[in-house]
C-alpha cells in the first residue's frame, strides 16, 4: 500500500496539486473492484484520487487494461460539457500513472444511491433525473465521428464488460449460452452513443443538484441500451435485497425508463426498448452467475429464483422493459 501511495503522492506532485514540500495524508476510501481509491487533502483543497488496477478484486480471475483511466477522464470531459452538475468535476489525469484526479465530494452532501436503496428509500425523483442525464449525454454524442474517435475502447469493453458478464455467464448455463453469446456479440456491433458501461447504484452519488455519475472506466462508443438495461437490471435485483421496499423500486424502474424514453431522439424508441429488454435478463442472470456476483443475494433459494425467471427470458424475449418489470412483480408476490 506505501509503494501505492507514493506514486500517487508523485502523480500529484507532477500534476503541480502539491506545494514544495507538501506530503498529505492520503485517506482510503470505499469504493468498486477495479481501483484503488483515496482522499486527498490538499493545502488547495480536497481531492479524490482514483489509480486503476490491472487485476479485478474479485474471486474470478478478472484483468484489464490501465489505459482504461485515460477513457474515464475523457468521459467526464464530454459528459461534464453536457450535464455538469451530473458528472464528477476533472481536475487532473496522470496517463503514465494511471491516475485521474477529481474534486472530492463529501458524503454529507452527496449521498450513495445504493446505501438509499438498501435502506429503502426509492426516490422516483432521482431515478427520473438518472433516465434524464443518461438520455441526454446518449442523444448529444449521438453517430457523433469525432467522440466516436476518442474512444477507441472496444476491446476493453468486451475485457471488462461482454465478457466477465454475459459470456462468462454463458459458460455456465449451456441451455442459454447461445442466447447470451448472441447479445454478446450484437452489443458489441452496435456503435451510437458514448456509453458509460457501468451506471450502478454504487456509482451514483446523489447531490444537491440531482445524481452524479461516478467510475466511467468502460467508457465506450457504443450501445446505449447496455446503459439503461445495466442500471434497469439493479432496480430489479434490488427487490430481493430489500423485500419491502420493492414496490418503490419497481415504481423507480418504471420512472427511470420513461424519463430516458422520452429523450430518445437518434432512434425509434421501439428499437431501443426491445434491445435493453433483450439484454435484461442476461445481464440480471451475470449478477448471479457471471464473474461480477452481486455481494447482497447469497441465498439459494434467491438465486434459484432469478436463474428460474431469467433464463426462459432469454429464450423467449419480451419486446419492452416494463414487461419484465411486471412479470418480475408477479414472480415476487
Amino acid at each position: 500500500m506505501q509503494a501505492a501511495e507514493d506514486e500517487v503522492l508523485a502523480g500529484l506532485s507532477a500534476l503541480g496539486l502539491l506545494q514544495l514540500g507538501e506530503r498529505p495524508v492520503l485517506e482510503p476510501l470505499g469504493g468498486g473492484v477495479s481501483s484503488e481509491i483515496w482522499k486527498v487533502s490538499t493545502a488547495a483543497g480536497d481531492l479524490c484520487v482514483k489509480r486503476a488496477l490491472a487485476r479485478l478484486k474479485v474471486a474470478a480471475v478478472w484483468e484489464a487494461p490501465l489505459e482504461r483511466s485515460h477513457f474515464e477522464a475523457e468521459w467526464m470531459r464530454v459528459a461534464g460539457e453536457i450535464r455538469p452538475d451530473n458528472v464528477p468535476e476533472l481536475i487532473a489525469e496522470d496517463v503514465k500513472r494511471h491516475l485521474v484526479v477529481m474534486r472530492y465530494l463529501p458524503p454529507k452532501q452527496y449521498r450513495l444511491w445504493k446505501s438509499m436503496l438498501r435502506d429503502g428509500e426509492a426516490d422516483v425523483a432521482c431515478a427520473v433525473e438518472v433516465g434524464r442525464v443518461l438520455a441526454a449525454i446518449h442523444a448529444a454524442t449521438a453517430d457523433d465521428p469525432a467522440i466516436a474517435r476518442r474512444f477507441p475502447t472496444d476491446a476493453a469493453f468486451h475485457a471488462i464488460r461482454l465478457e466477465p458478464y454475459l459470456e462468462a455467464t454463458a459458460r455456465v448455463h449451456a441451455e442459454a449460452a447461445p442466447r447470451l453469446m448472441q447479445l454478446s456479440a450484437a452489443t458489441a456491433a452496435t456503435r451510437r452513443c458514448l456509453v458509460h458501461g457501468d451506471v450502478s447504484p454504487k456509482n451514483m452519488l446523489v447531490g444537491p443538484h440531482g445524481p452524479v455519475i461516478l467510475d466511467a472506466e468502460c467508457a465506450w462508443f457504443g450501445e446505449p441500451a447496455f446503459d439503461l438495461a445495466f442500471v434497469l437490471n439493479h432496480l430489479l435485483l434490488k427487490c430481493l435485497w430489500t423485500p419491502s421496499a420493492s414496490a418503490g423500486f419497481l415504481a423507480c424502474f418504471e420512472a427511470l425508463w420513461q424519463a430516458y424514453a422520452a429523450g430518445v431522439t437518434w432512434e425509434p424508441p421501439a428499437s431501443i426498448d426491445a434491445r435493453v429488454a433483450a439484454l435484461l435478463p442476461g445481464l440480471m442472470l451475470a449478477r448471479i452467475d457471471g464473474k461480477s456476483p452481486v455481494e447482497y443475494i447469497t441465498a439459494s433459494a434467491q438465486k434459484d429464483k432469478v436463474r428460474g425467471f431469467t433464463i426462459p427470458l432469454l429464450r423467449e424475449p419480451v419486446g419492452r422493459p416494463i414487461e419484465i418489470a411486471e412479470r418480475w412483480r408477479e414472480e415476487l408476490a
